[in-house]
Parts: C-alpha cells; sequence; structure tokens
C-alpha cells in the first residue's frame, strides 16, 4: 500500500520543515553596519566662512587704523611739546636777566627819582625794557608767579624761611625773594618765598 502524499515534501509531524522566514524574507532591510549608521557631517557653508574671513579682516584693518591715528597724535604731541619747550634752557638763562631789571628799579628811592632827572630818565628807559622782555615772555608762554599772599604750594613755590607773628594761617607766602615763573603751564624755576609760621594755640 503506497505511503500518502507528503503535503508541500513535509512530513506530517513537521520534521524537516524550513526556517522561519528572517526579516529579510519579510521584506525588511538588514541592519546597517555601525559606521554606516552614523550620519555624515553637513559641509561648512561656503558664504558663511567668508562672512567670517570678511568679519575678521575688517576688525584687524580697523585696530591698525585706529593704531596709526594714535601713532599720529603721540608724534603730533611730541612735536608740538618740542616746539613748546624747546626754549626753556634759553629762557631759563634770560630771567636771570628780568631779576636784574628788577632789582634795579626798586633799588632807587622814590624821592631820589624824583630829585634826579638823569636817574629818573635812566630809570624808565630800564622799567621800558623790563616790560618789553616781560611781553617777550608772555608771548613765547612763559608767565610770571606772584604767589604774595597765596598758600605755599611745593609745585610752584620753593620755601626758604618761615615769618612768624605775621597773623597769617600757616604756610601762607608772605615775602617773595625771588619770582617764579612757568612756560606753557609747567614750571620753569620755583618762587623763593618766605611763609608764615604756625603759631601756638592758646591754652
Amino acid at each position: 500500500m503506497n505511503e500518502p502524499a507528503r503535503k508541500n515534501g513535509n512530513s506530517e509531524d513537521g520534521q524537516g520543515a524550513p526556517p522561519a522566514p528572517g526579516p529579510a524574507a519579510a521584506g525588511q532591510p538588514e541592519a546597517a553596519p555601525a559606521a554606516a549608521a552614523a550620519a555624515p557631517e553637513a559641509a561648512p557653508d561656503p558664504l558663511a566662512l567668508k562672512d567670517a574671513e570678511i568679519a575678521q579682516l575688517k576688525d584687524q584693518l580697523l585696530r591698525a587704523l585706529a593704531e596709526t591715528e594714535n601713532t599720529r597724535k603721540r608724534a603730533e604731541r611730541d612735536r608740538e611739546d618740542t616746539a613748546k619747550f624747546a626754549i626753556s634752557n634759553f629762557a631759563r638763562d634770560l630771567l636771570a636777566v628780568a631779576d636784574n631789571l628788577t632789582r634795579a628799579v626798586d633799588s632807587v628811592p622814590a624821592d631820589a627819582r624824583a630829585g634826579n632827572a638823569a636817574l629818573a630818565t635812566l630809570l624808565e628807559g630800564v622799567e621800558l625794557t623790563d616790560r618789553q622782555l616781560q611781553s617777550l615772555f608772555e608771548k613765547h608762554g612763559i608767565a610770571r608767579l606772584a604767589p604774595m599772599g597765596q598758600p605755599f604750594d611745593p609745585n610752584l613755590h620753593q620755601a626758604m624761611f618761615e615769618v612768624p607773628g605775621t597773623g597769617k594761617p600757616a604756610g601762607t607766602v608772605v615775602q617773595v625773594l625771588q619770582a617764579g615763573f612757568t612756560i606753557h603751564g609747567r614750571l620753569l624755576r620755583p618762587a623763593l618765598v618766605g611763609v608764615a609760621k604756625g603759631e601756638p594755640q592758646a591754652s
């Protein structure tokens, strides 16, 4: 008697059956390798790179222009200072001439001048010379210090002695032995002065 026909070539007990279809058999793609699974990095935008480069070059240009302008201003200030103070040594030497002219006028009493026409004429010439010299000083930025009655300033004055019993606050200039001068606001020669001495407080 013939064996019953096997259905689909399989035995009734299921032995020898083909394996169940895997994902590929079900139409699903196989898992990609790990390296391929990672998304590739996006390429940099050429336009953004150009914009960043332009911004950097612009910043460098602005800095260079600012540094050039600062250098120009420093050179201009140095040139101006040289022009202003180049005559400082020469002007300092001329101060002795101004001192002698002032001393010559101050040394003649008023009554002697009034009683002697020749002396009066001579002193007028000395005063005219002194005024002309002072005018030239002012033209070149040289100014005389007049500290009488002012508080002592160590930046402008040189104290030679203290004077007691003046009734002035301590440190007040009460005598000027030699006039001081500045050139364009910078000290050329300090004024030699006597200052009021502080009085002890009454108990």
